[in-house]
């Protein structure tokens, strides 16, 4: 690798992930504490409902599925489970059921992007950053069912661990975690790249209702409705 694409290595996949971090946490602290007026999911079902069941489902299920899935699969130390599961198994695991949630995520959210773009009361009410942000989910979720084909050409299970010891060396803040993207292929790196970018954008987009999961609901007594007379 030349001095160029080491250096990029070291810059994108070193230190862009603590900048996407912090703007991650302190931006959504600031949106919170400034903005809560636009805190929403600005939800367009009123406007349109067509097919906006069924797409939404697809996409919210498929997104979920996906992002627990990175987040135990690449955050869970490769000792923890190597003495029941083999890396090669745990990567044809990954690559089903990632597969089924990706093709999920990648359907329901190519239809609520063309249902954006293409129906003008839907257009009137989004913003830029809307559209934008879908749209980089939609290609992050393709890039997602892309590197399926490239994990099926070593299904050895190394690549998962590569990957998976980048995310920790990251998170746990191990040090050189650029070292560990040295000889991985550009697919994945765009695919982290992207999704580190999305991340970024989060506190600026509509994405910060996740932090308002309603969770309460689960634990809350039940609300008794009578009728009138």
């Amino acid at each position: 690798m030349s001095a160029f694409g080491t250096y990029l290595d070291h810059l994108i996949y070193g230190y862009y992930p603590y900048l996407v971090g912090t703007v991650f946490l302190v931006g959504s602290l600031l949106r919170y504490d400034h903005g809560q007026f636009t805190w929403k999911t600005g939800s367009s079902q009123m406007l349109s409902s067509k097919n906006m069941r069924l797409a939404s489902n697809l996409f919210h299920i498929g997104i979920i599925v996906i992002f627990f899935g990175h987040l135990f699969g690449m955050l869970t130390p490769h000792w923890v489970y190597s003495p029941f599961l083999h890396a090669g198994t745990k990567q044809l695991l990954a690559i089903v059921v990632g597969g089924i949630a990706g093709a999920m995520c990648l359907v329901g959210g190519a239809m609520l992007l063309h249902r954006r773009i293409t129906n003008p009361r839907v257009r009137a009410s989004s913003s830029t950053m809307d559209t934008a942000i879908l749209g980089l989910i939609v290609f992050q979720a393709f890039l997602g069912m892309i590197t399926i084909i490239f994990s099926l050409g070593h299904m050895d299970g190394e690549m998962m661990v590569t990957l998976s010891s980048w995310a920790q060396a990251i998170v746990f803040f191990g040090g050189g975690a650029a070292a560990y993207m040295e000889n991985v292929s550009w697919i994945y790196k765009l695919h982290i790249f992207l999704g580190l970018t999305i991340i970024l954008l989060f506190p600026f987009s509509r994405l910060v209702h996740v932090w308002s999961i309603p969770l309460g609901y689960i634990t809350r007594r039940y609300q008794l409705v009578r009728k009138r007379g």
